[in-house]
């Protein structure tokens, strides 16, 4: 894969992530340019599939892909950096002789694509010398020409540069003027007009639009520094996230705000400074035993890497190593039908049709209609996420729909799906969590992380920490993680919030693969309280 054009986000709250602004730079007049016509999309993708039977393909689809990125970076006063990207291209992906075979162009003339569609069979040809068993793939009926779009109030292209510099410069002030001495603060934009077609009969074009929203703020002391980033989600929606179109917020008693379908970035900027302060004079946590209440901008984090990734059927079969190794959820642990992930009230699902979520989409890069299905039912393990050439392995024929590539130049594989915990099937709230908690810690927000190569052993900090006792919030504390592995943790949970809570929070660059690829993935919850978990401080290492 291509890695030509980065941009590096400073400050230790970023955890010093490179991060992707991929394509070739153009003016906001480009930027904003009509997508190519959708008819003439379907005469390209034709020629790219009847090209490949002709070569000997006995199955090819064919992705048509423009791809645009806005990013905006500030600090403190000045705006550090504006970028505008394009890229635009084709990928071809074919079966040969029972074997996968992918070819891509950014030529999109007909003769061009014709010879990528060959170049695709040839690559396939050529990898069936090694191949031990054919691909099988599970069924999927065409659904012919089919559209949709990410449901936007606003597009975020359209509005003016001006006015989404003056929102974060406005955060910016607004955090230093309540505690902060430094700020980072940014906007990435996302626009994936993506257009697949397949030798099944699928002509699907759909227009997919995310958007994050970050910031790092910093306040110095005589004995440090401490950081606090925003509490925003990454969301599958336009600019009425951030302007208040949508007002859904919710507050959360004796910590921040979170939010549901809209960001007020400025009150979440000016409440960061004001923590900031309290952080620097914040008591160190006594490491120990504690019941943990988790805000949902905090456990999304948990159930990514304990849940969403140890669950990808790729990582069980060891088809997958990279970026913190396999898992531990083997097949035998699904077989027995007994496997008991966590508690009984806890059930973790799959959904890529969540509003609002960064992978909600009508249909997954082969062409498969998404859907919601079960991973763990009542605490037991009862499915993974698998692909059409995939499913068979656990004895289903039919997909779930959880294919995706970052661009048209990559070929797509399985990607995690959005991944959530179910709510409380009686609405309560989150003071009713905590009122049962008589020495406990709630937390708000990510941290740093680890967890080990079979997704098992973990460790988490988070942004903002308080200690809970007889079952209110009183102190904010500092220098805390928590240590447990997965089956320990989950099993640890004994009681969540209501559907009024559930929120959806996410990961905008989510790696995985060799050529590593990234994808944008959202989970949801409730607050969530799981009992008798280890405690360390951090600062002391204990």
């Amino acid at each position: 894969m291509e890695r030509r054009d980065f941009i590096k986000l400073g400050g230790a709250g970023m955890g010093a992530l490179l991060m992707p602004v991929s394509g070739m730079a153009v003016s906001l007049d480009q930027l904003l340019d009509k997508p190519m016509d959708v008819a003439y999309k379907k005469k390209l993708a034709d020629i790219a599939l009847n090209a490949a039977k002709a070569a000997g393909a006995t199955y090819a689809d064919a992705r048509i892909g423009r791809y645009l990125n806005q990013f905006v970076r500030t600090s403190e006063t000045r705006v550090d950096n504006i970028v505008n990207t394009e890229s635009a291209g084709i990928g071809i992906r074919v079966i040969a002789n029972g074997t996968w075979g992918f070819a891509s162009t950014s030529n999109m003339t007909p003769d061009s694509i014709a010879q990528t569609a060959q170049r695709a069979v040839a690559v396939a040809k050529a990898n069936s010398k090694f191949q031990t068993s054919p691909v099988k793939l599970a069924p999927v009926k065409g659904v012919g020409d089919v559209k949709w779009q990410t449901p936007i109030t606003k597009n975020a292209f359209e509005v003016p540069i001006k006015d989404k510099v003056d929102l974060l410069l406005s955060v910016n002030d607004a955090a230093m003027a309540n505690g902060a001495n430094f700020i980072s603060s940014t906007l990435f934009l996302v626009n994936e007009q993506k257009y697949f077609a397949s030798t099944d009969g699928s002509y699907i074009d759909q227009d997919v639009h995310r958007l994050w929203a970050p910031f790092t703020a910093t306040a110095v002391g005589p004995d440090g520094f401490k950081q606090r980033t925003g509490l925003g989600n990454p969301v599958g929606m336009g600019y009425e996230y951030l302007d208040g179109l949508e007002k859904d917020k919710i507050k959360i008693t004796g910590a921040n705000v979170g939010y549901n379908n809209s960001y007020d970035m400025l009150e979440d900027a000016a409440a960061a400074g004001k923590q900031l302060k309290a952080k620097l004079k914040a008591k160190s946590v006594e490491p120990g035993k504690y019941d943990l209440v988790l805000d949902p901008a905090h456990l999304m984090l948990t159930i990514h890497e304990s849940v969403g990734h140890p669950l990808e059927l790729d990582r069980v079969l060891g088809y997958e190593a990279n970026y913190a190794g396999t898992s531990f959820a083997t097949l035998d642990k699904w077989k027995s039908g007994k496997f008991q992930y966590g508690s009984d009230i806890v059930n973790l699902f799959a959904d890529k049709t969540q509003p609002y979520s960064l992978g909600n989409v009508a249909y997954d890069d082969e062409g498969v209609k998404t859907k919601e299905w079960d991973l763990v039912k009542d605490g037991i393990l009862v499915n993974y996420q698998a692909t059409r050439d995939q499913v068979h392995m656990i004895d289903q024929n039919e997909s779930h729909g959880c294919s995706y590539s970052q661009s048209w130049r990559d070929v797509q594989f399985q990607r995690m799906s959005n991944v959530s915990l179910k709510p409380n099937p009686k609405d309560i709230s989150a003071e009713d969590v905590i009122k049962d908690v008589e020495k406990g810690i709630y937390i708000a927000g990510r941290g740093s992380f680890s967890i080990d190569q079979q997704r098992y052993n973990f460790q988490f900090g988070g942004q903002l920490f308080y200690e809970i006792k007889d079952g209110k919030i009183v102190d904010q504390i500092e220098d805390v993680a928590y240590q447990s592995n997965t089956q320990e943790f989950w099993n640890s949970c004994t009681q969540m919030a209501g559907k009024s809570d559930y929120r959806v929070g996410g990961s905008f660059f989510d790696g995985k693969g060799q050529p590593s690829q990234v994808s944008a993935v959202s989970h949801g919850c409730p607050t969530t309280r799981f009992n008798n978990i280890n405690v360390i401080n951090t600062a002391r290492n204990v």
